[in-house]
């Protein structure tokens, strides 16, 4: 039986967490939702290896933000995918390679149809390195 692709959500906006929530699962994903910084890298620390792709917003509440988790996942998944979004025009700071930037508003739409990409090629092509 194939995994399911799995995708760690950081979004502090509830609403919007919970609807990118829903849409995910409904497209066949697994997933591991977090409304801060400090959720998401307490998720990443027990579950980083199986994370296949992160959704972060950039400006998150506390003292860890968007750009953070990515290096944390990043420390985990080196080649993954990582989407970033802010309310704000695309940041000066360059994400890593294979970063998709989304300024806010967005059509949620959007972002599952993103996530079905990923989970195809996921299927298609092995990321990770062999170990």
């Amino acid at each position: 039986m194939d995994r399911k692709t799995v995708v760690l959500l950081v979004e502090d906006n509830y609403v919007l967490l919970e609807m990118l929530t829903n849409l995910c699962e409904r497209a066949g994903l697994k997933v591991f939702a977090a409304s801060s910084g400090e959720d998401a890298l307490t998720l990443l620390r027990r579950s980083g290896g199986r994370i296949d792709w992160l959704f972060t917003d950039i400006n998150l509440p506390g003292l860890i933000d968007g750009w953070t988790v990515a290096e944390a996942y990043r420390a985990f998944n080196p080649r993954r995918p990582v989407i970033y979004a802010s309310v704000s025009p695309r940041p000066a700071r360059v994400s890593a390679t294979g970063g998709v930037f989304f300024r806010k508003p967005f059509h949620v739409a959007e972002i599952v149809e993103l996530a079905r990409m990923m989970a195809r090629a996921e299927h298609a092509v092995p990321l990770r390195a062999a170990s």
